[in-house]
C-alpha cells in the first residue's frame, strides 16, 4: 500500500509497477491524511493505492515506489493477504512476474 498526492505521480508509478508486471491489480481511493511531519500536524488531500502482488515482489515494489515517488518519506507498507478466493489469488499469481 502507498499513497500519492500528485497524480501524475501516482499514475507514473501505477503504470510502470504493472508494465513491469510488478502488480497484477491496482485500485485508487482518494483519502484525507492527517499526519506529524516536521514539528506539524499535517492535512492533506491524497489517492491512497492498493497494490495487488506477491509477497515475494515486495522489495522490487517497495524500490520502484521510492525511485518514482515525490515523497522524502512515501508510506510503503506490506499488508498480508490472510486468506482469499484461490481463484482470485491463483490469478494475482499468475499476473505478476517471476
Amino acid at each position: 500500500m502507498t499513497t500519492f498526492a500528485d497524480d501524475s505521480i501516482g499514475k507514473r508509478i501505477i503504470e510502470s509497477l504493472l508494465e513491469k508486471k510488478l502488480a497484477a491489480c491496482i485500485q485508487v481511493l482518494p483519502i484525507q491524511s492527517y499526519y506529524h511531519w516536521q514539528g506539524k500536524i499535517i492535512s492533506d488531500a491524497e489517492k491512497q493505492v492498493m497494490i495487488k502482488t506477491k509477497k515475494s515482489l515486495y522489495k522490487e515494489v517497495e524500490a520502484e515506489i521510492c525511485l518514482l515517488h515525490d515523497y522524502d518519506v512515501p508510506e510503503v507498507i506490506q499488508l498480508p493477504i490472510e486468506i482469499g478466493l484461490d481463484a482470485y489469488l491463483g490469478w494475482i499469481s499468475e499476473s505478476c512476474g517471476q
